[in-house]
């Protein structure tokens, strides 16, 4: 019998490990940290033998292959030992993938937009009656679905931390959506490591297989030049959309009854339509589920207008192009909240918009001196809270009728936060209660 040992008891590994007992592996699970109550008791539940708070070598060294989860560093001593001693170390996503060999896999990636396209690939297949799961990144992970829904379609939301790990891993279309900085923590600070990581989604695509990339995108444009590829590619380029309607190949749909809004919604939606279409999906299906599509929270999410001013929730965005997209995409004068835990920001690609876009900017972090310095000479009015309520309330005095307020943080949520969902949250439990209480 073989031997797996998995690393990390999140959904991740977790879902690794019932996917290996139930493929008749020897499966040792083991959690440098505490693992959650639920996860402990599904091992159990499926007599998965596991430990925390430590990982015993002798058990580890002793398997097969290891399979990571996403959050563990390649650079850390165990994994380098294992890498020494010859014992292949994978991703659950690869290993889920050796898995499913009869099945039709799209994979996502890239910095931003991820999680919207993912949902909306997989709400246009649902809503033309193909029996698909969602998952990777979010939701469930990959090797769960596999073990206990497994379907002939999947639509992957994948990390490039997960991507790390991948070796025959080929979805039959891969959508690399953008590369712009980000996680370079994880990479030595050095962006060519990052562009690989990305990379990878489309390193063994096949004759058969299909990449739709961001053909304006100058770090996915530099690595394709000059490159032969046996596989299908698609550049999706520029914005061709009138006012109303959105041109995808021959075929145009109604932007107008989508929820989506901005130009970067726009391209994520027709990276979902290109591969839906290639799915075999009739146009007419895909202008049904773009007017029924509902996306995520906290992603430029439209919490409420009190007084005439709109309160967006965009506390996804936590790194500087997935807030420039955010202002990119208003036509109001913004009061733009801002700030967090700064990974190493370049402020600079938001100046323009600043300066046209934001009359005041509501810092909400501890440290709040780099912004400050940033937006001192372009933006007016510059004030400091430390509470998702107290910069509601500030931005409450500073908007007027007919104007937004955005939370678009650019930043990690770490300072004041459990996660960038418990910030929104909190951001929008107190928009909501600005309405039981009397105005400035």
């Amino acid at each position: 019998m073989k031997k797996v040992a998995i690393l990390g008891a999140g959904e991740s590994g977790t879902g690794a490990a019932v996917l290996a007992q139930q493929s008749g592996w020897d499966v040792w699970v083991s959690d440098r940290g505490t693992i959650a109550a639920p996860y402990r008791q599904e091992l159990d539940h499926c007599r998965i033998q596991w430990e925390q708070n430590r990982h015993t070598r002798e058990r580890i060294f002793a398997a097969d292959v290891v399979v990571k989860s996403p959050g563990i560093p390649d650079q850390i001593p165990l994994i380098q030992d294992l890498l020494t001693a010859g014992i292949p170390v994978i991703s659950e996503i690869e290993f889920a993938f050796r898995h499913t060999t009869e099945a039709t896999v799209i994979g996502i990636t890239g910095s931003n937009g991820k999680t919207t396209t993912t949902k909306l690939l997989y709400h246009l297949l649902d809503t033309a009656g193909y029996s698909v799961n969602i998952g990777g990144n979010i939701g469930k992970s990959y090797a769960r679905l596999v073990a206990q829904q497994a379907r002939p379609y999947y639509v992957l939301e994948i990390s490039s931390f997960q991507l790390d790990g991948t070796v025959d891993f080929h979805p039959q279309i891969a959508i690399l959506l953008n590369i712009t900085p980000d996680h370079l923590d994880r990479y030595d600070y050095q962006m060519e490591k990052y562009i690989q990581s990305k990379l990878r989604i489309a390193k063994n695509l096949e004759q058969r297989d299909c990449k739709l990339y961001n053909g304006d995108d100058a770090n996915i444009s530099a690595q394709l030049a000059g490159r032969e590829r046996p596989f299908a590619t698609i550049a999706i380029q520029g914005d061709p959309f009138d006012g109303q309607y959105l041109e995808v190949g021959p075929y145009r749909f109604d932007w107008t009854k989508c929820g989506l809004k901005g130009a970067h919604n726009r391209f994520n939606a027709r990276c979902a339509i290109e591969a839906a279409l290639r799915l075999g999906v009739e146009p007419a299906v895909i202008q049904t589920g773009l007017e029924s599509f509902v996306n995520a929270p906290h992603r430029l999410e439209w919490v409420a207008r009190i007084a005439g001013v709109d309160y967006l929730n965009d506390s996804k965005a936590t790194n500087v192009d997935a807030t420039y997209f955010a202002l990119a995409a208003q036509d109001q004068t913004v009061v733009w909240i801002l700030g967090g835990t700064d990974k190493g920001n370049d402020y600079a690609p938001l100046f323009e918009l600043a300066e046209q876009k934001v009359k005041a900017i509501v810092c909400l972090g501890l440290d709040n001196r780099k912004i400050r310095t940033a937006f001192a000479e372009r933006v007016a009015t510059i004030v400091e809270t430390q509470s998702a309520e107290a910069a509601v309330h500030r931005a409450r005095e500073l908007a007027n009728p007919g104007e937004v307020v955005l939370l678009s943080p650019a930043c990690a949520s770490f300072d004041l936060f459990a996660h960038y969902e418990d910030r929104g949250n909190q951001f929008k439990r107190a928009v909501l209660n600005l309405r039981d209480q009397p105005g400035p």
